[in-house]
């Protein structure tokens, strides 16, 4: 049997990274998707770190279109997908009162945060049901705490997050009788690329109390909780969002 094959949208920094590594360690093979040049210093360090069975195919998320193009190419150079990791996203291109994003802002976020996570994981489950497989199946989508708590400065986002959460909800309804497993990992504040513009801001809260286990996630947090998802030893569990956020969205008085 060859090694399972994991796509990891926005694998080649940040969380997709830190789950693209823990998967190659799994022993997956790896393909990256992201928008990125594959010249880039991120795309070329990413494929070093992950090793000669990690490839890089270039691709829009929100050019649906081109989806079916994508996972050919996947499929014709690493064969079939068992595991699909919906990590990539973008922020809100401006932060501030909800009252004045425009409709511009709006389609971009969501445009790749939900209506791009959808329609790829759309295509990835219709090849799963269409092929046999002699490994477990799984698709993961990667939200964000702000799915359940809203932010007014970036409601875009948090909006766009919410859907993909009942994207996941629903695909794992559909999928389900086929012993395919969709899950939703909700991630709190962790260190990455995106976050580095607002880390005096946020070390500061989580010194003064807002992370329970206080500290910042690092992208490995995300991977290690992937693994067990992709490798079916939560198959039963499938739907299950699961937050990893050092307990920053349980509720408290």
């Amino acid at each position: 049997m060859t090694a399972p094959l994991a796509l990891v949208t926005g694998g080649q920094q940040g969380i997709g990274l830190g789950i693209a590594k823990a998967l190659a360690e799994a022993g997956f093979h790896i393909a990256l998707a992201s928008r990125s040049d594959p010249a880039s210093p991120a795309v070329v360090s990413a494929l070093s770190e992950l090793g000669p069975t990690a490839r890089y195919f270039r691709h829009d998320l929100s050019d649906i279109e081109a989806n079916s193009l994508l996972l050919d190419q996947i499929e014709a150079e690493m064969g079939p997908i068992s595991t699909l990791v919906q990590n990539a996203g973008v922020a809100a291109k401006v932060r501030g009162d909800l009252l004045e994003i425009t409709p511009e802002n709006f389609d971009f976020v969501t445009g790749i945060n939900l209506r791009g996570a959808f329609f790829l994981a759309q295509q990835v489950a219709k090849r799963m049901l269409a092929a046999q497989a002699e490994t477990y199946r799984s698709i993961t989508f990667v939200t964000s705490v702000s799915a359940q708590m809203a932010s007014i400065e970036r409601a875009d986002y948090c909006i766009s997050k919410a859907g993909a959460a009942m994207a996941a909800q629903t695909l794992a309804l559909r999928l389900a009788p086929h012993g395919i497993g969709v899950f939703e990992l909700r991630p709190g504040i962790i260190a990455t690329e995106m976050t580095s513009g607002v880390k005096d801001k946020y070390t500061a809260r989580i010194e003064g109390g807002l992370v329970p286990a206080a500290r910042w996630g690092e992208p490995s947090d995300i991977g290690s909780v992937v693994v067990p998802l992709a490798t079916g030893q939560l198959a039963f569990a499938t739907g299950a969002v699961i937050p990893v956020d050092g307990g920053l969205s349980i509720g408290r008085l």
